[in-house]
């Protein structure tokens, strides 16, 4: 079992930063491909990011390429997201998640977070 806590959402201006946390306990992290996926009310749970077991492969939503980075601390069983240049149709809850591999698929994932709220105001 594999135990996901995020955290480091929060309100934030346009335009602004953010960095995301996601700590694991249970199991160690490095045995997992993992994930970010956000969902905004009303509508379906979307992918984000995910990154492989140890780093070397990464992919993103086209809309957040080139503003958000994946990013992992298997000594620290640890993942991050790192949200630059936010817009306000990036406010949802964040989830991390943790699956046996990289995959854009919700479906693909065992273990989830409770998710953490970020708000990007105009």
């Amino acid at each position: 079992q594999v135990q996901l806590v995020e955290s480091g959402g929060g309100l934030v201006q346009a335009g602004g930063s953010l960095t995301l946390s996601c700590a694991a306990s249970g199991r160690t992290l490095h045995y997992f491909a993992m994930g970010w996926f956000r969902q905004a009310p009303g509508k379906e749970r979307e992918f984000v990011a995910t990154i492989t077991w140890n780093g070397d492969n990464t992919r993103y939503s086209d809309s957040v390429k080139g503003r958000f980075t994946i990013s992992r601390d298997n000594a620290k069983n640890t993942l991050y997201l790192q949200m630059n240049s936010l817009k306000p149709e990036d406010t949802a809850v964040y989830y991390c998640a943790a699956g046996v591999y990289l995959s854009v698929r919700v479906t693909e994932y065992d273990y989830w977070g409770q998710g953490t709220q970020v708000t990007v105001s105009s």
